[in-house]
């Protein structure tokens, strides 16, 4: 007693750190819980008589703190229990809103404990507690359950991330108060700290919000709410390019609808005339045809001229005039998509691969396919060779009607792959993404050794090797007009590149993790990108800015698309949800739920009523856009929940979708590497 009694007073008299209530309440703890019950008596009749400052330093107040019990693991646990049970016995009205919290206070819970070093505390806790998220928020608690030591906090990038922003989390008003009264109530300071410093509470007015609602889970952004919302509000141009191929085939469809309707109008003056003398019944058939056909060409009109023009703030390259001709020609003989005509599938599927096959990309019109591998080359295949080459070794194509689809299935055999294929290397890693240019001269490929290249199909070789990531690139994406393109890394940033320059035009950086995914806006004014931070940002080209953050993703964002008219994008997750974006608003219109895998590639029909999903769970999936728009249109901002409708399931054979595209005639073209065993995913990051 002696001993310890000469180390308060020194520490009294000489250690600044703590006032005098506090410090006088941990050295009671302490006595009492050692039962130095005459060193207590003693202590107390001192501090009665001493009229001196009682202070410490920070670092010994620490350790005091931890003796007496009030910084210890045992708190932890004893406050997340008495808030989880408190969580669970609210109203179920407010119960959703409160499960949000309990996660984030969870995770910082498990991370306070390993950041001190109660590592075995920190186990038992992570165990005991980790069942109730694990359905939201399984990935991250597989990932989270291999931090031990406080040197994993510095060196995992998620709990890096976690411990440097904060959650946010959407709460009513009614359940804020709640919330903060039962806090204060209760004497849980611990745990109130851990909300204070570690989540940023979005309290808004009205009812508590569904526990289906689209942005239900709790999300780092690394931004304040008040930043997210002006990001969110800035103006958005959405429309169509001036002048695009689009507005050209419009306007010669008017022209001719006009020039059917007033032949229409003579047909019927005709038919009119005819009856009275006795027409022929063929005659008239073919003149109500005639007025069939030109209702037909103005209703497709009337779906692009509602959409808004846009100047593109890109200098566009000039389309060769075979190029545009041909396109137009492709845009005429459109098939007409809906949800009572759905596409044909022409499915690609490679066989052979042992699971090397890391990305796959086809062209505009569907006759080159391109894979990219694990051994760092790509290979590319021409379909109107191997038609040749089939027909002279007496092979026949691979027609597999699959069910419940039409699925023309060209499976590429070891007799023509052999020879069929144009082998291209130069990367000194895995590829992990390729494209094509639209016009089908150049394909670019990104790889692990943390380059882009640009191929030429005219000479088969590589022609320039784009450098300034510093780590993986994930994918790449040419702009609907060719030249310019996008690319996504491991460094947290996209980059707009254009072919003639090696050094990148604008350097998007936000992202608190990987950029795993990107896409153009159809105006070539924005990019999108989807981020292992389960965030999806729209970025203005021009400045390099964000102008939308999304939230609502529970999972890494794997896979973007962007609908035709340019105001709604679809993002997919590693869970398998893909959500619908309105652009324009800044809000989610739907979620589709129905995919058991991740979703690795989405895309539009060309008219954008149906959008077609690929997944790892061997399925492509087809939806009806047109009704949750047109919901969205009448409601504007006041958008209710909505699903959209699931049209058509087409199962593979053991086959993952890689990469969907739908040709300019409105054929859905796929491709996918036949694997018994499925891969976790498509590229597998080193």
């Amino acid at each position: 007693g002696g001993v310890f009694w000469g180390l308060v007073l020194w520490v009294e008299r000489e250690l600044p750190a703590m006032d005098e209530e506090q410090m006088e309440k941990v050295v009671l703890a302490y006595l009492k819980k050692k039962g130095y019950r005459q060193t207590e008596l003693a202590f107390q009749d001192e501090q009665s008589k001493s009229s001196s400052t009682a202070r410490t330093e920070p670092e010994i107040a620490k350790q005091l703190l931890q003796y007496s019990g009030l910084d210890s693991p045992g708190r932890y646990r004893e406050g997340y229990t008495k808030l989880r049970s408190w969580v669970y016995q609210s109203l179920d009205s407010y119960k959703n809103e409160l499960l949000r919290v309990l996660y984030p206070v969870f995770v910082h819970c498990f991370l306070d404990l390993v950041a001190k070093g109660f590592s075995q505390d920190a186990r038992a806790f992570f165990q005991s507690f980790r069942e109730d998220h694990e359905t939201l928020h399984l990935r991250d608690l597989q990932k989270l359950e291999g931090v031990l030591t406080p040197q994993h906090l510095q060196e995992m990038e998620l709990t890096h991330m976690l411990r440097e922003n904060k959650y946010s989390v959407k709460v009513c008003q009614y359940s804020f108060e709640l919330l903060f009264q039962y806090l204060h109530r209760t004497d849980l300071a611990l745990m109130l700290g851990i909300v204070n410093e570690h989540i940023n509470l979005q309290v808004g007015h009205g009812q508590p919000s569904a526990w289906n609602d689209d942005e239900d889970t709790a999300t780092v952004t690394g931004k304040a709410q008040e930043a997210l919302d002006e990001i969110n509000q800035r103006e958005i141009r959405w429309g169509i390019l001036e002048d695009s191929l689009e507005e050209r085939l419009e306007k010669e469809l008017a022209a001719e609808a006009e020039g059917k309707e007033a032949d229409g109008e003579e047909s019927k003056k005709r038919i009119a005339e005819g009856i009275k003398g006795g027409g022929s019944t063929k005659k008239l058939k073919k003149d109500k045809l005639t007025g069939a056909i030109g209702k037909s060409l103005k209703t497709e009109t009337t779906t692009i001229s509602n959409v808004p023009r846009v100047k593109s703030e890109l200098a566009l390259p000039t389309v060769p005039e075979e190029t545009e001709r041909q396109s137009l020609e492709d845009l005429r003989n459109r098939a007409r998509l809906s949800s009572t005509s759905l596409p044909s599938v022409s499915f690609y599927s490679f066989i052979n691969t042992h699971n090397s096959l890391n990305c796959s990309s086809i062209s505009a019109d569907g006759s080159l396919v391109v894979g990219g591998f694990s051994d760092s080359s790509l290979k590319v295949w021409d379909m109107a060779k191997m038609g040749e080459q089939q027909i002279l070794l007496g092979i026949g194509t691979d027609n597999r009607a699959l069910s419940d689809g039409n699925v023309e299935m060209k499976s590429m055999p070891d007799e023509i792959s052999k020879t069929s294929y144009t082998l291209l290397q130069g990367h000194a890693g895995p590829v992990y993404a390729a494209n094509f240019s639209p016009d089908g001269d150049y394909i670019l490929s990104a790889s692990n050794d943390c380059t882009v290249r640009l191929w030429s199909l005219h000479f088969n070789a590589n022609l320039v090797c784009y450098k300034g990531h510093n780590f993986p690139v994930w994918d790449v994406q040419f702009s609907p007009v060719g030249h310019y393109f996008a690319s996504s890394s491991h460094d947290r940033t996209a980059r707009v590149w254009s072919m003639d320059r090696i050094q990148p035009l604008r350097i998007m950086a936000g992202h608190l993790s990987d950029v795993d995914c990107v896409q153009w806006h159809v105006n070539c004014n924005y990019i999108a990108t989807g981020s292992s931070d389960k965030t999806v940002r729209l970025w203005d080209v021009q400045t390099g800015e964000a102008v939308r953050i999304f939230t609502g993703h529970r999972g890494m964002v794997t896979s973007l698309a962007m609908s035709p008219d340019g105001r709604y994008m679809a993002s997919g997750d590693e869970d398998g949800a893909i959500m619908m974006w309105d652009l324009g608003f800044g809000h989610c219109v739907t979620p589709l739920m129905g995919h058991t895998g991740p979703i690795w590639t989405l895309a539009f029909s060309c008219e954008g009523s149906l959008l077609a999903s690929g997944s790892a769970d061997n399925t492509v999936r087809l939806w009806d856009v047109n009704a949750s728009s047109k919901a969205s249109r009448t409601e504007e901002k006041n958008v209710s929940l909505r699903r959209l409708r699931l049209l058509k399931t087409l199962p593979t054979k053991s086959t993952p979708v890689y990469a969907l595209q739908f040709s300019r005639r409105n054929l859905l073209l796929a491709a996918g590497a036949f694997s018994p065993t499925i891969k976790t995913s498509p590229r597998e990051k080193n």
